[in-house]
């Protein structure tokens, strides 16, 4: 009966999840020092989950940390989700976000998305994106949904993309 308590009072999510931030930025403080790399760790609570982002005066030193297109981020993301549920007993929804590459490239999904919605308005027609990762998925979707109108994922990953459809 707690969780369920817990989960019906905002109050206790936001402070759950805070809690879920500062055992994620532990766990990032020691691999950033493992590493010998200078960074802030920034706390964060955004739709719902756990938002952290790793920033540096100098981004270079960090910039590797984001590796060619984002999957060295997925997997420190992916290893610092593991080390919260390892600590809480929780499995953890977190974002991470290393030198702004994420907030970049939610700037350009964005863009994307908001083109192909014009096109779905324009034409009435579904349009189908090239292949997306799960995070690029769901700024997709977010966009769609602000927007008013439907959109689905279809296929498996890597080749898991989205469907823009007009509102129903």
């Amino acid at each position: 009966m707690a969780p369920k308590s817990e989960e019906s009072n905002p109050r206790s999510r936001v402070s759950m999840l805070e809690e879920e931030g500062e055992v994620a930025a532990d766990y990032l403080e020691e691999l950033l020092d493992i590493a010998d790399l200078d960074g802030d760790i920034e706390i964060d609570v955004e739709h719902g989950r756990a938002a952290l982002a790793i920033v540096a005066d100098d981004p270079t030193g960090v910039k590797h940390l984001v590796g060619r297109e984002g999957e060295v981020l997925d997997s420190i993301q992916e290893l610092t989700r593991l080390a919260v549920q390892a600590k809480t007993g929780e499995r953890s929804r977190l974002m991470l976000d290393i030198a702004g590459f994420r907030a970049g490239r939610k700037a350009e999904l964005t863009v994307l998305a908001n083109n192909a919605i014009a096109k779905v308005q324009e034409t009435g027609r579904k349009v189908a994106l090239e292949p997306l990762n799960a995070f690029e998925r769901k700024v997709v979707h977010d966009v769609v949904t602000a927007a008013g109108l439907s959109s689905e994922s279809h296929g498996v990953d890597p080749d898991r993309y989205i469907e823009i459809s007009p509102a129903q």
